[in-house]
């Protein structure tokens, strides 16, 4: 049985050194530097990234069920207006952390990861540019190495 990109990834402990080297980057980046580094932002910011992105990509469902749902998540990201090159930017951070994480680097892989972040930043940074109204009770989005399972 093929392992959940999860598993692929490095399990648990992969998690949160990414989400560490993402927000690293995404302060590095000119441009992403304003939204990554505002006084508001979550004291844990990095580890609940972390349990998101690992429950997305088929881990334990510790987001969901310590922290939040995908509404509150795509609501944290809504209002913000035009922000079309700050998700291509995101994007570019967010292989390149994976890299700095260290995780696998074959092409299959990469692909896969770079088709979720593809579908995270349409489906939830840049999906309610100008209000706020966002359904309740939406799903946490689970992929896999054939895309969206949800």
């Amino acid at each position: 049985m093929r392992p959940t990109l999860y598993e692929y990834a490095g399990g648990e402990s992969a998690f949160e050194p990414f989400a560490n080297a993402l927000h690293a980057r995404c302060l590095a980046d000119p441009e992403l530097n304003h939204p990554f580094s505002h006084p508001g932002q979550h004291p844990e910011h990095n580890q609940r990234l972390a349990a998101y992105l690992a429950e997305a990509f088929g881990g334990p469902a510790r987001y969901t069920g310590e922290c939040a749902d995908q509404t509150h998540v795509v609501w944290l990201h809504a209002g913000n207006g035009d922000m079309s090159d700050l998700g291509r930017r995101f994007a570019d951070c967010f292989m390149l952390a994976a890299a700095d994480a260290g995780w696998p680097g074959d092409a299959e892989f990469r692909a896969a990861i770079r088709a979720y972040i593809g579908w995270a930043v349409d489906h939830v940074a840049l999906s309610h540019p100008d209000d706020t109204s966002i359904p309740a009770g939406l799903p946490l989005p689970h992929w896999s190495w054939d895309g969206l399972q949800d």
